[in-house]
């Protein structure tokens, strides 16, 4: 049988092996770490290696990422499928462990960390989840939302400030089920952090109302063990254990320094580190012996078994909530969805309401939200604006029941919670702030798109025609960068039903997140035949034909500036140029349609004019050379709205003018 040093030396051994050969990678804080992974993967970690998946196992985030091969040791000796192959490809091209975790890879990664304060800000919306969900579905006698979140993390996790909006907020959320370890070993890429990390961190996590574990040493397993015990019986504070650890530990000649934080140790020092630890074994070699002490597959089997027949029991007793409870978890849409949309689809446009689309999106959010129990709503300190509450939205309690959050002023924060929720399942968040502060949570979003998961995010005071608020407040860039990131679909509706359609095309969406950039001013509705709504989900559409023959020109227009193309539109047939406008919604979907659908839309032949109260250079790919923009190069001002759009050049005048231009 193996010892308890032999199992933690497997880590060290896999970790520097692997980054050695990779000759790339983060072997200090693996070897630093190990008897901490040993204490949690060993004795209380709650996990199945043969189902990833199941819906009770408790859930485990790397938030220090870079860390990588802590994690890839962990799933490889405990049974998952990671074979040792994997572990030598870490770091190339196509493998299952690369460089930082990556959520869809390798089985058992819970989320893609890397960008450091996310991880620990995402298991906080997973704990979240795991109370909500709790208190939706167990029943007197019937616990089957059951488990912890644990969390790695290092300093890097702590400076960065999104670890104080997200664990601020788990203390008042009085998270009792998440449990962070703390890896204090005073080192970050810089050298000894005592010039730029001074904080008294245990204080500050009891000044959240987290229950604070100081001065472990988090080399002795037994310590980390009674600690984590002593975590689980708080029920109403998150916990976090802080582990005063030596990185690289086991490297003799660099342990302590930040040489061994981000660098391969080379074959010197492994061979050294070999023999001060006593591991004799060759590269990638682990025994038998040490393989088996690892091994959670039979453990993890008997625990799924006993919570299938705790499951049976409870599907005996409730069977629709069992039923409504592996729907969820499935990420399966209720099966009354189709009809619920359409009848939302056909009321929404029949009332021909003229509002604010963020109202429009508060209609649609009323009108959907009855058939999906899984939303979970809220707003960075902005519900009233964003009107992302609706008749029945209840504000979450310290028992996790209701349906509504209110986030505070933390837009990271909550995009990165939205993030944690998404990755537990059972929940489908959608949060609301301004456009403009999509910049604070701008990385939360791209991680969202890199893992291909599907919060929605509701963005309101879309453009200059928020007015006297400045530019400070008035987005300029913001949708057009939104557009640019990969596998994201940002939707600028002009109206009720593109923004329902937006709504509803966002809530069948499994594989991308959404942006819902909408509108603070009112904009009037425009009457569409029942062909062209069902094409307002094909990202861009013919929203207005040339009356008289072929169009010599199009319009291409979103949002509040539809409007502004149809007037002009209608000044321009008068005058005897045929136009046709086109509205563009998303044009992350409209590019995503086959080159005869776009043809169709945008033919060759007629040059084309985008106005958009936004940067310009977006529109040239589809006005092409021969084609302008109207458009914002610059900050806005302070100002009511119709000032601001005539000052700026959108009226009716200016687009006949640049439309007559192209045609001279």
């Amino acid at each position: 049988m193996a010892t308890r040093t032999e199992l933690s030396n497997a880590i060290r051994a896999l970790s520097m092996d692997a980054v050695q050969q990779a000759n790339s990678g983060h072997p200090g804080a693996p070897m630093g770490m190990a008897e901490i992974a040993l204490a949690l993967w060993g004795g209380h970690l709650k996990h199945n290696p043969a189902n990833p998946k199941w819906a009770d196992r408790d859930r485990f985030v790397l938030s220090n990422g870079h860390g990588s091969m802590l994690l890839y040791s962990l799933l490889h000796l405990t049974g998952y499928d990671l074979p040792i192959d994997e572990i030598k490809r870490f770091r190339q091209l196509h493998s299952k462990t690369p460089g930082h975790p990556e959520y869809g890879y390798a089985p058992g990664i819970e989320t893609t960390t890397g960008p450091l304060g996310q991880g620990i800000s995402n298991a906080v919306g997973m704990a979240m989840a795991e109370k909500m969900l709790a208190a939706q579905f167990n029943r007197p006698g019937h616990d089957i939302v059951d488990h912890y979140t644990y969390v790695f993390m290092g300093d890097g996790c702590l400076m960065e400030g999104i670890s104080h909006e997200t664990c601020s907020l788990a203390g008042t959320w009085k998270l009792g089920k998440l449990i962070a370890f703390w890896d204090d070993n005073g080192i970050s890429i810089d050298g000894h952090v005592e010039g730029w990390f001074t904080d008294n961190t245990p204080a500050r996590f009891e000044a959240y109302g987290w229950h604070v574990i100081r001065d472990i040493d988090g080399h002795n397993v037994e310590a980390v063990e009674a600690a984590i015990r002593e975590a689980k019986s708080i029920t109403d504070q998150p916990s976090l254990i802080c582990c005063k650890t030596i990185i690289g530990k086991g490297a003799p000649n660099k342990q302590g320094g930040h040489d061994v934080h981000g660098a391969p140790l080379g074959k010197d020092e492994i061979a050294a580190a070999r023999a001060h630890l006593g591991w004799s074994h060759a590269p990638f070699e682990i025994p038998a012996e040490v393989y088996a002490g690892w091994d959670a597959r039979e453990t993890g089997a008997a625990a799924e078994r006993n919570w299938n027949e705790k499951f049976s029991a409870y599907r005996a007793a409730f069977p629709e909530l069992a039923a409504e409870f592996e729907r969820r978890m499935r990420g399966d849409l209720p099966t009354d969805w189709d009809s619920t949309k359409q009848a939302a689809l056909a009321k929404i446009n029949e009332a021909a309401q003229t509002v604010a689309t963020r109202k429009a999106s508060q209609i649609a959010i009323e009108a959907l939200s009855p058939t999906l129990p899984e939303f979970v709503a809220g707003s960075a300190d902005l519900t009233g604006s964003n009107l992302t509450n609706w008749s029945g939205s209840k504000w979450i309690d310290n028992a996790g029941n209701g349906n509504y959050i209110s986030y505070g002023v933390r837009e990271f924060g909550m995009a990165a919670i939205m993030n944690g929720m998404t990755l537990h399942g059972g929940l489908r968040p959608y949060g609301g702030t301004f456009l403009m502060f999509s910049e604070y949570a701008r990385n939360a979003l791209r991680m969202a798109a890199l893992m291909k998961i599907n919060p929605i995010f509701v963005f309101t005071h879309d453009s200059i025609g928020l007015g006297e608020d400045g530019p400070t407040h008035q987005p300029v860039e913001q949708t057009t960068t939104l557009r640019y990131v990969p596998n994201m679909d940002t939707w600028r509706p002009c109206d009720t039903t593109e923004t329902a359609v937006a709504w509803a095309t966002a809530v069948e969406q499994k594989t991308r997140p959404s942006n819902l950039v909408l509108s603070r001013q009112n904009l009037p509705f425009v009457t569409r035949d029942a062909a062209q709504i069902t094409d307002i989900a094909k990202g861009g559409y013919v929203l207005r034909e040339a009356t008289a023959g072929a169009a010599k020109l199009v319009l291409i227009a979103t949002g509040s500036e539809v409007e502004l193309a149809l007037k002009a539109r209608d000044q321009l047939e008068a005058d005897g140029v045929p136009t046709r406008v086109v509205s563009m919604p998303c044009t992350n979907l409209f590019d995503r349609q086959d080159r005869s659908y776009q043809q169709s839309v945008l033919p060759a032949g007629a040059p084309r004019l985008a106005i958009e109260a936004g940067v310009s250079d977006f529109w040239r790919k589809y006005v092409g050379l021969e084609g302008d923009v109207v458009g914002i190069d610059h900050f806005g001002e302070s100002a009511p709205a119709p000032v601001l759009f005539k000052e700026f050049g959108f009226t009716v005048d200016q687009v006949v003018a640049k439309a007559k231009a192209l045609l001279s």
